[in-house]
């Protein structure tokens, strides 16, 4: 069968590979039929990813199907429709013990640390399986970039009557907007794109919005748009360095800024007047937890998440080599672009 490899930043090359063995103790056998594309894979083509390692078959947002089971997996059965959470976590380190699967001290995701799902089957650990029978499978590959967002906002835990601003409204910005929008504060979106922008508008129901500039104007309309207040939790999602040292000017006094995006550059901003004067409390996030992923996969089933604005671009298989480069030029307008693999 065949498996998409990145061999080297910027260099994709179709592969073949075999089959998977019959499925060990615990272990499932699964059948790829969407994966979602994501900054990861945009960042780990471009060399820009820092946990990316090559070579390696990307793909961490899948919608599968289970073919075949290992002993003692009672939790899905062949023929399942299911999302994956695609952190494989050790489950004996101190993190994992104490429930934080997700920042586990020997952390692979699948397509990144290690081979993920640009391939027909493959193998994943059963417990990392949550079957949605109800989602299609384009909808179950999306599953994972909402749970990155549902993580950052519950690192935040905003409260009815908070202001929520989310800077960036890529996947992982907008999967934020969801949750940030569930929890009844006010939300506020900054981007730099004005397609992005027109996007939450027209179809996130966003009211307010900020054309990011990276001046102070910035400040100046977050202060008109918050009566001065500002806002008590800011959540960024760009992945700049810059972004995220100017993103403590933009949290109220108490707030709470979440770091969701990932750089390599270091991150400076100044203590005395902003950090500490206002008390803020900075929070990282990284990947999600296993309770997040069933409680997307209720959300969407319910119709509270709706996923219909979120899809863009449909890819072939066969047409990936070609066409993924084409989804990095702000023209193509991607949202989120979907790799079909053969039935």
């Amino acid at each position: 069968m065949q498996a998409l490899l990145l061999e080297q930043p910027k260099t994709f090359r179709l592969i073949d590979i075999p089959e998977p063995p019959a499925p060990g103790p615990g272990e499932a056998v699964v059948r790829v039929h969407a994966v979602g594309i994501c900054g990861t894979d945009y960042g780990g083509y471009l060399g820009k990813m820092p946990f990316f390692s090559y070579p390696r078959i990307p793909g961490h947002e899948l919608g599968v199907e289970v073919v075949a089971v290992g002993p003692g997996v009672t939790a899905v059965q062949p023929g399942d429709r299911c999302c994956v959470e695609p952190y494989i976590n050790c489950q004996r380190c101190s993190s994992c013990q104490r429930g934080l699967t997700n920042c586990c001290e020997h952390h692979q995701t699948l397509g990144v640390h290690c081979d993920g799902g640009l391939r027909p089957l493959f193998t994943v650990p059963a417990r990392k399986l949550h079957p949605s029978p109800r989602l299609s499978h384009a909808q179950n590959a999306l599953v994972e970039t909402l749970a990155i967002g549902c993580h950052a906002v519950d690192r935040a835990a905003p409260r009815e009557g908070e202001t929520v601003l989310v800077i960036g409204a890529g996947p992982i910005g907008l999967s934020a907007l969801e949750f940030a929008k569930l929890s009844g504060a006010r939300v506020i979106v900054m981007d730099t794109a004005a397609s992005r922008l027109a996007f939450v508008r027209e179809k996130m129901g966003v009211a307010d919005t900020v054309a990011a500039s990276g001046t102070d104007a910035d400040e100046a309309e977050i202060a008109r748009l918050t009566a001065g207040r500002m806002c008590e939790i800011v959540i960024d999602a760009t992945g700049s360095n810059v972004s995220m040292g100017n993103a403590l000017r933009l949290c109220s006094f108490g707030g709470r800024l979440v770091y969701v995006g990932i750089t390599q550059a270091e991150v400076s901003f100044p203590h005395a007047p902003v950090m500490h004067r206002r008390e803020l409390t900075l929070l990282a996030s990284r990947n999600a937890l296993s309770r997040d992923f069933a409680r997307i996969i209720g959300l969407i089933e319910d119709g509270r998440i709706d996923t219909r604005p979120w899809i863009t671009h449909h890819v072939p298989f066969g047409d990936t080599i070609g066409v993924f480069p084409t989804l990095l030029e702000p023209a193509s307008g991607v949202i989120k672009a979907v790799v079909e693999m053969p039935a």
